[in-house]
């Protein structure tokens, strides 16, 4: 069996107890059964505490008085029943899944519609729309680089984004990884499908997988009848076992209607959810060799992108994962041991949500108090504009820092034109040195840079080769 990973390290999951027999019906002591049912439905709750709780930590708080944790445990799954509501989504047996959304899940799905999609307030952060485009743009990066070392990639995030600015090829598996997740991210902007489509899906696959697999030939399929079924494992304990490889092209037909919204779900099913239930529907199906996970993620974001909540392809959702990989692993045990409820994993993902929202927030706001207090150092920032800045920012903090109008071009989101003027414009200004290099030119700072910044910029002398 072929080892495969959706989850972090996991932490041992106690699964919900079946009814305890203080519960079972005794003739004998009818009244005490009927006594003791009515003060369980008394204290029965959704989520107590105002969290939707799995059993595993329920059972360490305080009950009611008068009940066992078990007994509260009924209560709260005699709560739950009135509000869950049935998924297209099976097991290998042909279970049904099944979600609910508590106030928990509302206040947040409020929370995202409101900073994710429509005219969102990231221009109250920054106001120029070029330079929110280009810290967008390195949020992509960071995206790329989380999401590929949630799965093993080792590399660091210098190496990482300079690779991506530069348009070099990578050197290793790691940096294939990072740069395929880059990839896939643009072709999640750039694709218009209006509908999912298994080949859509398997194309994600292909590209987040391409050049990283021991057999090649498992990119953009998924797993035949006749091959090893992939497993997940942590150690030598199994702890998720995807349907077999029959029933994957039914599956994945299955998922595709109902991400284009061809299967009746009761109620209205939010936008956001669909998107998480895609992801955890892909992870647990598991039909590829490698890459369901950052398949997943991406099957997201596109979905995400393609109900206009377009912030969220520049949020770093794999960053919190990473940073909390076992919540993220028990988010989806706890949907397992607890009769197929998605409930856990839709809150999770929410709250990875919110939180990447804050920290884009945060992001910005120091990127920009950043290029204020550089203003202010070299006194002199009306006729530079922000990615000259930015430029002689980084260029201030490394000596050896290198520049070329591609990389340029990538880091700010512009054309090639705009990039060849600002860095002509820096030379000129006697800011940047320039080098032939091949057949490209390299700008480099100036060896007395930060004096020239503090000098009399305009009558500076180029520095040119």
């Amino acid at each position: 069996m072929i080892v495969g990973a959706i989850v972090g390290p996991v932490s041992y999951i106690q699964p919900p107890p079946s009814e305890p027999k203080t519960l079972s019906l005794d003739t004998d002591d009818l009244e005490g059964f009927i006594s003791k049912m009515r003060r369980i439905r008394e204290v029965s709750e959704v989520a107590p505490g105002g969290k939707y709780r799995h059993w595993d930590t329920l059972r360490h708080l305080t009950p009611p008085e008068g009940l066992s944790p078990e007994e509260w445990w009924v209560g709260v799954k005699l709560a739950r029943s009135v509000i869950l509501r049935e998924l297209p989504l099976r097991d290998a047996e042909g279970h049904p899944f099944f979600y609910a959304a508590p106030d928990e899940a509302q206040s947040l799905l409020h929370y995202i519609d409101q900073r994710t999609s429509g005219e969102i307030a990231v221009s109250e952060v920054i106001e120029d729309e070029a330079a929110r485009r280009h810290y967008l743009m390195n949020s992509v990066m960071e995206e790329a680089i989380r999401s590929s070392q949630l799965e093993g990639a080792r590399t660091s995030h210098v190496a990482a984004k300079a690779m991506i600015r530069s348009g070099r090829e990578p050197t290793d598996k790691s940096e294939r990884m990072i740069l395929n997740n880059f990839r896939a991210m643009r072709f999640i902007r750039e694709d218009r499908s209006s509908r999912l489509t298994p080949r859509l899906i398997c194309e994600l696959q292909r590209i987040v997988t391409e050049g990283t697999l021991e057999n090649p030939d498992a990119a953009g399929r998924i797993q035949s009848p006749d091959e090893d079924r992939i497993g997940v494992w942590e150690g030598d304990v199994l702890v998720h076992q995807p349907p077999p490889a029959e029933q994957l092209p039914e599956r994945m037909e299955r998922m595709c209607r109902f991400a284009n919204k061809e299967l009746d779900v009761e109620g209205f099913l939010h936008p956001v959810v669909r998107a998480v239930l895609l992801h955890f529907w892909l992870a647990y199906d598991h039909p590829f060799e490698d890459g369901n996970g950052r398949t997943a993620r991406a099957l997201f974001y596109w979905y995400m992108r393609k109900e206009n909540y377009w912030l969220t392809e520049f949020l770093s959702i794999s960053k919190i994962f990473r940073d909390a990989p076992s919540q993220y692993g028990d988010s989806f045990l706890y949907t397992e041991t607890d009769e197929r409820d998605t409930t856990y994993f839709i809150l999770y993902h929410l709250e990875v949500i919110r939180r990447a929202v804050e920290e884009l927030h945060k992001y910005l706001t120091r990127k920009m108090q950043e290029v204020r207090e550089f203003e202010d150092s070299i006194g002199r920032s009306n006729d530079l504009n922000y990615r000259q800045l930015e430029i002689l920012r980084d260029a201030v903090r490394r000596s050896a820092g290198r520049y070329t109008f591609k990389s340029h071009s990538r880091s700010h989101s512009v054309s090639f034109g705009t990039a060849r003027a600002d860095l002509l414009d820096l030379q000129n200004r006697g800011l940047l040195f320039r080098r032939r290099s091949g057949r490209e030119y390299v700008f480099s700072p100036a060896p007395d840079l930060a004096q020239r910044l503090r000098g009399d910029m305009p009558g500076a002398k180029p520095a040119s080769d």
